[in-house]
């Protein structure tokens, strides 16, 4: 089964805590703080290998948590980090995020590295927060929770040229009699379902792939037939082979297939319009398809350059690889998105949003303040609400940030409730 599209859920590791611990000393009565800080979580890292050709594997495992970082010990011993997570992928796969639709990642090269979901780091232990007012503090952070989001994986193959046409226009018997790739053949729509890809060699010796895409039909943008399944893999080649049944064997026009097709591409993404076109006239040699050719050639005008091959005879196929060769050449790469950094082997890639407002204030229906946001909520799952100094520090925190004043203007009075996740407290104004 060849899969393409695939949601799943990843997660970044957790920071290790930091500790409260103690080491005795003759000059501070309660002796000195030694608590280490926690080590930070692991990355989830997705890595191109290049070995890899579907997205079959995540049907069956869909959920990917990065182990977390080690806590902190005591006599000032750092929490060990955790490693990351390397899920392997295909290459032309785009990762985007499910809730945002934004694109994390655009992975095609061999070994290249995207960072998906960033871990969290660890928290500090006692001894950070030594000073000469509380030289032995009992307070320290818990360990940062790791990132964590439903993403979307789409495959897009990787070919120089895309072959589109209606169903049963040739594109299979074409690819099979060019290039080494097996597609299935069938005197019947849509007997290509799935991608298949083949390396072509001309005579002097150039080299390209292509690709045998499932059939077009009208509304394929729209999602109808094969639709999408079929769309996205194209938006990755360099150049559009074009294949129309010359023949008129399936009781179609020609030139009506011609504009169909266009239209279709059209729609899906106008980017696709900027590639490059070869047509392709195939079945030249049954009845009626000289026929079809010139009144084909009257319609498009003679400044487009139509190649008549028979697929089956292999009638033209030289003169039609030779083309694709030459236009290849000077076509240059379309990428896929423009604010994507270029990426080596080498690098490893972080591209993530804005985590929004440090908080905001909700209303309940029972009259609780709600307060949510990231920056808010990271800081308390890092306190530890155990220990009266790290209660006092976050109460200083959401002062500091503005919370207090923002829920006087949201009409908070003396003995309200307010809620932040699973922890209510009274304002006390």
């Amino acid at each position: 089964m060849f899969v393409d599209h695939v949601k799943i859920y990843v997660k970044g590791g957790d920071g290790g805590d930091g500790m409260v611990a103690f080491r005795r000393e003759k000059y501070v009565p309660n002796g000195g703080p030694a608590g280490g800080d926690g080590g930070h979580g692991g990355n989830v890292v997705f890595e191109v290998e290049e070995g890899l050709r579907t997205l079959m594997d995540f049907r069956y495992k869909r959920h990917f948590k990065a182990p977390r970082g080690e806590h902190g010990m005591s006599k000032g011993m750092h929490g060990k980090n955790a490693e990351d997570l390397i899920v392997k992928v295909p290459p032309g796969t785009v990762v985007m995020n499910e809730e945002t639709n934004a694109v994390i990642a655009d992975l095609v090269e061999h070994g290249q590295r995207a960072v998906i979901a960033k871990a969290g780091r660890g928290g500090r232990g006692n001894s950070r927060f030594a000073t000469p007012a509380n030289p032995a503090p009992e307070l320290s952070e818990k360990g940062e929770p790791g990132q964590e989001l439903n993403v979307i994986l789409e495959l897009k193959v990787l070919a120089d040229v895309g072959l589109v046409g209606f169903p049963s226009v040739g594109k299979s018997t074409l690819l099979s009699v060019v290039s080494a790739a097996k597609p299935k053949i069938g005197a019947y729509h849509f007997t290509t379902i799935v991608p298949n890809l083949g390396m072509i060699e001309t005579d002097d010796h150039r080299s390209f792939a292509m690709a045998d895409l499932p059939g077009l039909i009208e509304g394929a943008h729209q999602g109808v037939g094969l639709g999408h399944q079929f769309l996205r893999h194209i938006e990755r080649t360099r150049v559009i082979v074009h294949v129309i049944d010359m023949s008129g064997m399936e009781g179609r026009d020609p030139y009506e297939d011609y504009l169909t097709i266009n239209e279709e591409l059209k729609q899906y993404n106008l980017r696709l319009t900027e590639r490059p076109q070869i047509i392709v006239a195939n079945k030249m040699d049954m009845p009626e398809a000289e026929e079809n050719l010139t009144a084909f050639r009257q319609k498009v005008g003679e400044d487009v350059q139509i190649f008549p091959i028979s697929a089956v005879s292999r009638q033209g196929l030289k003169e039609l690889l030779f083309a694709i060769a030459d236009l290849l050449e000077v076509t240059p790469e379309f990428p896929l998105y423009d604010d994507l950094e270029e990426q080596s082997d080498a690098t490893v890639m972080y591209k993530h949003e804005a985590k929004g407002e440090d908080f905001e204030i909700t209303r309940d229906d029972d009259g609780t303040f709600i307060i949510s946001g990231y920056a808010i909520e990271r800081l308390f799952k890092m306190t530890d609400f155990s220990r009266e100094d790290g209660i006092r520090r976050f109460a200083r925190q959401l002062r500091a940030m503005g919370v207090d004043e923002a829920l006087r203007e949201r009409g908070a009075q003396d003995g309200d409730t307010v809620r932040l996740q699973e922890f209510e407290f009274e304002f006390v104004d």
